[in-house]
């Protein structure tokens, strides 16, 4: 709701600040269809040209992300931490092949099904069984371990910031884009050099429209939106370095709850349980 507000105000205080200095409103409604015709059309035509449709797919989906906001909450923490936590503690208890009845089909287990948001977190539950299952294989090493969950967290998060990155070639291509249009606004002024000076200073005024949407557009919205989609990305990335983190310090050798006191400080703050409510929540974890 915060970007939707942000948004209005944006447009509220430029065209009102216009209108209330005595800007005639006329010029720009005759000339927005035509002018955004050209900066959008242009726009939208480069970013297919420069992308995927993979790509152009999760471009869009990503807007959804601006508005929305991260996907994890303290709640979701909290549950995280304590499916890990019975895992770990089950590893630590009763050796890795304990775990195994969990890992190799989360959705018969009773540990994932009393987390049906885990469960239907199809990167996360992966991520986890797959990395306690190569522990199983001996792969036990926590440096080695750590090492290949960093690298391929990293490139999962690079993946996922290309719609950012696609939003903020965008935005700097827009204010070109507007110039392209306004170009074409003044050499359509030229062929009607002929024309009385209230004619042509009306036909200037909409090319310059294209120069300013185009500014508009990059810094009042492309650019903002990117910055927002980046925000919201990394943050969600810190939910996959929890897991990296409770099972490494696992591997290291320490007790469950410090595998999971470890993972709760990777939690942004402003998710982040307390202590205490983290401690409640594990010693209530029966499966």
């Amino acid at each position: 709701m915060l970007t939707i507000g942000g948004f209005i105000f944006v447009v509220v205080c430029v065209f009102g600040s216009y209108l209330a200095s005595g800007g005639s409103v006329e010029p720009l409604v005759e000339a927005l269809p035509f002018e955004m015709w050209t900066i959008g059309g242009a726009a939208i035509g480069t970013f297919l040209m420069a992308n995927s449709m993979h790509d152009v797919k999760h471009t869009i989906g990503g807007f959804g992300k601006c508005f929305k906001g991260a996907s994890y909450h303290k709640p979701d923490y909290i549950e995280l931490l304590s499916l890990l936590y019975f895992l770990v503690r089950l590893a630590s208890t009763k050796g890795s092949m304990a775990v195994e009845p969990h890992i190799e089909k989360p959705t018969e287990s009773a540990a994932f099904q009393k987390f049906p948001k885990i469960l239907a977190n199809h990167h996360a539950s992966t991520i986890i069984c797959d990395y306690l299952r190569m522990v199983g294989m001996n792969a036990d090493d926590p440096n080695q371990i750590e090492d290949v969950m960093g690298r391929e967290l990293k490139k999962t998060l690079n993946e996922e910031l290309h719609a950012a990155h696609a939003i903020q070639t965008i935005a700097d291509a827009l204010p070109a884009l507007g110039i392209v249009a306004a170009v074409l606004g003044v050499i359509k002024t030229m062929s009607h050099i002929d024309q009385p000076p209230a004619i042509l200073g009306a036909m200037i005024g909409g090319a310059l429209t294209g120069t300013f949407l185009g500014v508009l557009l990059a810094y009042g919205m492309a650019g903002p939106f990117a910055s927002r989609l980046t925000a919201v990305i990394t943050e969600e990335s810190k939910y996959y370095e929890v897991i990296r983190a409770v099972l490494v310090t696992h591997l290291h050798g320490n007790a469950p709850q410090v595998s999971v006191e470890s993972g709760r400080k990777m939690v942004p703050n402003e998710h982040m349980p307390t202590f205490q409510e983290l401690e409640e929540a594990v010693q209530a974890v029966q499966v």
